[in-house]
């Protein structure tokens, strides 16, 4: 069954605007506002920028910078961030060839084409080929580590609800979570118990009284 695969009208211009992130200070949301007024790219074009950034795992769904988008504007980490980021916005291509990044043009159209099913000049397959080519170029596969998964699937150890409290841990997060639902789950179980009565209608005290006896040596007492 065909499937779509991601592309740009502009193929060209989500290099630009990673370039851009670069040398600008990362944001606490990237907005459109921001891709406008900081980025220099108002056009509606560069807007579509923003969901790629996401499927890349450069953002989160809200909007906020991750720690991918602080790797990428590293240059000791940059080609490794975009490397990891293709992976997740290209994986249906990587799935059928997990070094993509090797092929020719030539073969990744061939394969784009039998993904999508459209033929070899639809201008989608054209946008889809080029801006795959042209985020390779910032790319660095070789930095990846092969135990490398994406980003939405790592844990995060920062914060956990533990008998229904949230908690927030430091740098130790890992080692403080495991110790904490370690004391939790050694906890003591304790049960509580709600008992409704149907009280007869009587002004005689000496029946409320034997009846609350009765709970005491049955129930409390117990």
């Amino acid at each position: 069954m065909p499937t779509t695969l991601p592309y740009m009208a502009s193929p060209g211009l989500l290099p630009k605007i990673l370039e851009k992130i670069k040398s600008a200070q990362r944001p606490e949301k990237f907005s459109q506002d921001f891709l406008g007024t900081k980025l220099g790219f108002a056009s509606g074009s560069a807007k579509a920028s923003i969901p790629f950034l996401k499927k890349m795992g450069f953002l989160d769904e809200s909007g906020s910078p991750t720690q991918r988008y602080s790797e990428f504007r590293n240059p000791v980490t940059s080609g490794r961030a975009i490397a990891e980021g293709m992976k997740e916005l290209y994986s249906e291509i990587f799935s059928r060839n997990e070094f993509a990044q090797d092929l020719s043009k030539e073969q990744l159209t061939g394969l784009v084409t039998e993904i999508t099913g459209s033929s070899h000049d639809d201008r989608t397959t054209k946008y889809t080929v080029s801006m795959f080519f042209n985020l390779l170029s910032l790319a660095s596969f070789d930095d990846v580590d092969e135990d490398w998964r994406p980003a939405q699937q790592t844990e995060d150890f920062s914060r956990r609800t533990v008998s229904g409290q949230e908690i927030t841990y430091g740098e130790n997060a890992k080692e403080e979570r495991s110790a904490n639902e370690s004391s939790a789950a050694n906890t003591d179980l304790r049960l509580s118990y709600t008992i409704n009565l149907n009280l007869p209608e009587t002004t005689n005290p000496e029946v409320f009284n034997a009846i609350f006896k009765s709970l005491k040596e049955h129930l409390l007492d117990g």
